[in-house]
């Protein structure tokens, strides 16, 4: 039988072991970093503070929205989402406030109205869920 790994030392303290494949777009110098050093949280957003990622790849291939003139990437992850809370319209009671009420991650599914693009959106507490598995370059215009 022998000891816990420490994976399954954290997961009896943090229920919700689902892994979801994930991404992030941003300029490959900041991918560069990120797989380097790890996230830093947004301090707000739409969903207030955290890691923002979707499971759409084109989603991500769609930033960062304002400098394209810097090489872009987006960064594959492997993303341990921990307990989920549905967020699913402007104003939800819980829309920055999840966190405080145990969960882990935020999720805006797609086609709700709080997306322009109607493409689903993450936003993930802790950036230490987050594993960088690979950097792809992105060269959509």
């Amino acid at each position: 039988m022998g000891f816990p790994t420490n994976f399954e030392k954290m997961a009896q303290h943090y229920p919700g072991r689902k892994h979801y494949t994930m991404y992030h777009g941003t300029t490959m110098e900041i991918a560069r970093k990120i797989k380097r050093n790890g996230f830093v949280p947004s301090s707000d957003g739409m969903l207030g503070r955290g890691v923002y990622l979707s499971r759409s790849f084109d989603k991500a291939a769609r930033y960062p929205l304002n400098d394209r003139s810097q090489p872009r990437a987006v960064l594959k992850l492997k993303v341990r989402v921990g307990r989920v809370k549905r967020i699913d319209c402007q104003d939800h009671y819980m829309q920055k406030t999840w966190h405080d009420h145990g969960y882990d991650t935020a999720w805006v599914p797609p086609n709700c109205g709080m997306v322009p693009s109607g493409l689903e959106e993450d936003c993930v507490y802790d950036p230490w869920r987050i594993t960088v598995l690979e950097i792809i370059p992105n060269n959509q215009p």
